[in-house]
């Protein structure tokens, strides 16, 4: 019986799902200024491939307005905007087509409450999109994995064996649920995220896959930054590694996160927190002196894509970027530019 595979970000996408802004509390005086943010993001990933965002129930008109480009919506709850770790996990079924893994959900290790309703969104998305669902009993996020579409998947132990997650699960039992479910062959585990934020040391914030056999890590940056020597640790990890073929990575260094200020408050975009859409790299911006060399970096690691850039102080201030608000549901693998 063939496994489910979760496809590479850069094979074909039938779409990208964004949900939107609900809880003011949760975003204090930058609310208005995250709304703006997912805005932005919206338009900047529809000029690539169609966008469906996730709205609760009675806000789709406005939030077209605010978007301002054609998009599809879809009206379910929702307690917080994070899809990418309250939705689910696309990968391909046995005959090519779309599956959505809804892995459990429980708030970062249960920081952010209520959450019942982002725990629900999953299974609801999938019903709404007409897309099969495979449910698991184990905690993941999905900005927690970065996959290669071969077989190879990296992740932090910082995260994934995080006692708020799966406190029942080993490193062989989270091993084992990432290959029967996502198609993992290889793990490739990292020691650390960052030291400081709300996802426990989600891979996204620090290392992405960008084709086969390459990888984009966060430069240690300021030895006398905090997580100078957690990069460091991560990057001799990387350099000794090999993916499932047996090839060493080749690994790029993006600007260290940027810490900035957003609404009262230090804040930190890392540019590794970017999107893949189709034919394009949608990054967020700090504002600084680094947005100009990170994107530079990543229009060399990606030539046949175009590199843009989109303000993301907002999303900062969730602990989030670019990668964390958008979720590629993949097209059928066969169809024209999958595979």
């Amino acid at each position: 019986m063939k496994r489910l595979r979760m496809p590479a970000e850069w094979h074909r996408h039938a779409a990208c799902l964004i949900a939107w802004p609900t809880r003011e509390a949760l975003w204090g005086d930058g609310f208005e200024g995250a709304e703006r943010d997912y805005a932005a993001t919206v338009r900047a990933v529809a000029e690539f491939e169609p966008v469906t965002v996730v709205v609760p129930p009675g806000r789709a008109g406005r939030v077209r307005e605010l978007c301002g480009v054609d998009i599809d919506t879809v009206e379910i709850p929702l307690d917080d905007s994070w899809l990418r770790a309250s939705g689910p996990v696309f990968v391909h079924g046995p005959a090519g087509e779309p599956v959505g893994v809804d892995f459990r959900f429980n708030s970062f290790g249960e920081r952010f409450f209520p959450y019942d309703q982002d725990e629900k969104a999953g299974e609801r998305l999938l019903r709404a999109l007409g897309v099969a669902r495979r449910g698991s009993m184990t905690v993941l996020e999905g900005g927690a994995v970065t996959v290669d579409g071969e077989g190879t998947l990296i992740t932090t132990e910082q995260c994934l064996l995080n006692p708020n997650r799966n406190p029942r699960l080993d490193r062989h039992d989270i091993e084992a649920e990432l290959g029967h479910l996502l198609g993992a062959t290889k793990v490739i585990w990292l020691p650390y995220g960052h030291l400081e934020g709300d996802t426990d040391g989600h891979v996204d914030h620090v290392c992405q896959f960008v084709g086969p056999g390459r990888i984009v890590v966060e430069a240690p940056g300021d030895p006398a930054g905090p997580d100078h020597a957690r990069l460091k640790a991560n990057l001799a990890v990387l350099a000794a590694a090999t993916d499932v073929h047996g090839r060493r990575l080749e690994i790029t260094e993006l600007p260290p996160r940027q810490t900035v200020r957003a609404y009262g408050e230090d804040v930190g975009v890392s540019y590794t927190n970017f999107y893949i859409a189709n034919g394009g790299v949608v990054v967020p911006l700090a504002g600084t002196d680094a947005d100009a060399r990170a994107l530079a970096t990543l229009a060399t690691v990606f030539p046949d894509h175009k590199v843009v850039g989109v303000e993301a102080r907002a999303l900062a201030l969730g602990d989030g970027g670019i990668h964390c608000v958008t979720l590629q549901l993949p097209a059928a693998r066969g169809e024209a530019g999958a595979s």
